[in-house]
This record gives structure tokens, C-alpha cells and sequence, in this order.
């Protein structure tokens, strides 16, 4: 399975698979014309997505959704997320509820439930027709054992690391606003991050991308530095038991 990070952080966030001659997009949290490029840049066209699937309706991961509309692509959503989902063309619209399985061409697609400030959010399992298993877990403010459960036994964790409570306690951000992304309903901390992939990984050589960090309340090198040293301890080497990328 091939995965290219388009677009990640909370200036929009959008994640293109490729197995076998099928190629969907999660999320599309770009203006259409910036996934256009971004598709063009990596190799793929436009009119050959076969689906979009959405984690949850926020305009940092529903903004490009015109791209459906240009190209004619269905898009998956679980069914509370399509209420605040506007301008999808209705033959163009897929509701599932959260925790349904799909199949669609070179892939067999789980859902499962996060926790986040949205009407009916997921998270997704994608597995290929090679056999690789992909999962993708973006804004939650925690991650519980159902969760664990769903993305366990992959070979690529695609999953948010969004912020350093000590930088998010300092920002300039309103009281009512850090309070949210604190929540258990906010978004992930590094430290929340690391623990679930403790107790995610195997040390086979997963490959590890960690996803939607604060501009302003995190940096990738403090995001890396915390997963290396939990994974440390539990005697995993960067490199020869895992991968980690920070985007």
C-alpha cells in the first residue's frame, strides 16, 4: 500500500492510498485546487480517485469536498457527520454507521468510533490487496480500547499528534480553547500519542506518520523525541523496529 500525506495540520488534512490499480483519498481538508496539485505532484490523477472517506465534518477536513462534485467521486461518511457536510452532490453521498465495514475494489475498509467535538467522527482501517493493513486515526482526545482493538496488528499508523500541553498552557490561545483541545474530546498530546503506539506496535517495522500538529503548540522534533522515548523503553529501535515520519 502506497500512502502519501497531502495535507496535514490544522490548516487542512488529507491522505491519498494507492492499492493495487485503486486509489481513495482521507479527507479533503484542502481547497480542491491545492488536492489537485498535490495529487498531480505525487503521481496520481484527479478523475482516478474511486472514493473519499471522511473522518468528521470540520472545514479542515470537508474543505476540498468540491473535488467530489468536479471528478464524480462517492463519499463515505458516517451518519451524523452528513448533517454538517453541505454542497455534496446527493448521488455523490455514502452514509454508513460508525463501525460498519466496506468493500470497495483493491480494499476492505473498517470504521471505528473517536472522541472528538463532532456529530459522529471515525477513524479508519484500510486494508490492501497485498495484505497490508493501514490505520488512520486523526482528532480524538483519547484513545480508548475499542480503538486499540480496531487498529492493532498494522503495518502503517497514520495518527495525530497535535500538541505539548506545556506550550499549549503558555500559548495565547483563549482559556476556552485550550480547555477543548484538552478534553476528552480535543485532540491528542504527544505523550497520548506515544502510549498508544506502546501499546500499538509489535516492532516489525511498522511504519509510523505523525499527523495534524498545532502549528503554534507543538514542534515535529519535540512530537518525535516523545514516541522515541516511550517506544524506548519498551526496547523498540528507530529504524530497525519502526519507522516514524513527522508531517
Amino acid at each position: 500500500m502506497k500512502v502519501d500525506i497531502l495535507a496535514s495540520g490544522s490548516g487542512g488534512n488529507c491522505i491519498a492510498l494507492r492499492s493495487g490499480e485503486t486509489t481513495i483519498l482521507v479527507d479533503a481538508g484542502v481547497a480542491k485546487t491545492k488536492i489537485e496539485k498535490r495529487l498531480l505532484e505525487v503521481g496520481i490523477r484527479p478523475d482516478n480517485i474511486r472514493a473519499i472517506f471522511i473522518t468528521h465534518a470540520h472545514s479542515d477536513h470537508v474543505k476540498g469536498l468540491p473535488l467530489a462534485n468536479k471528478y464524480k467521486i462517492p463519499v463515505y461518511a458516517a451518519d451524523g457527520e452528513w448533517k454538517d457536510i453541505q454542497g455534496v452532490d446527493d448521488e455523490l453521498q455514502r452514509s454508513f454507521k460508525a463501525g460498519k465495514d466496506i468493500n470497495l475494489d483493491d480494499y476492505f475498509i473498517e470504521s471505528f468510533k473517536t472522541h472528538h467535538d463532532a456529530m459522529d467522527p471515525v477513524g479508519y482501517v484500510v486494508h490492501g490487496h497485498d495484505g497490508e493493513k493501514c490505520s488512520i486515526c486523526l482528532d480524538t482526545g483519547h484513545v480508548d480500547q475499542e480503538m486499540l482493538t480496531a487498529m492493532e496488528f498494522s503495518n502503517i499508523y497514520i495518527i495525530e499528534a497535535n500538541h505539548e500541553p506545556a506550550m499549549l498552557e503558555y500559548s495565547d490561545y483563549p482559556v476556552s480553547v485550550k480547555a477543548r483541545i484538552l478534553s476528552n474530546v480535543g485532540h491528542l498530546s504527544n505523550e497520548q500519542t506515544a502510549e498508544a503506539l506502546s501499546k500499538l506496535l509489535q516492532g516489525v517495522g511498522e511504519q509510523i506518520y505523525l499527523t495534524h500538529l498545532s502549528s503554534k503548540n507543538n514542534l515535529p522534533e519535540l512530537a518525535k523525541m516523545t514516541v522515541q522515548r516511550v517506544l524506548t523503553k519498551k526496547g523498540y529501535k528507530l529504524n530497525r523496529n519502526y519507522k516514524l515520519e513527522v508531517l
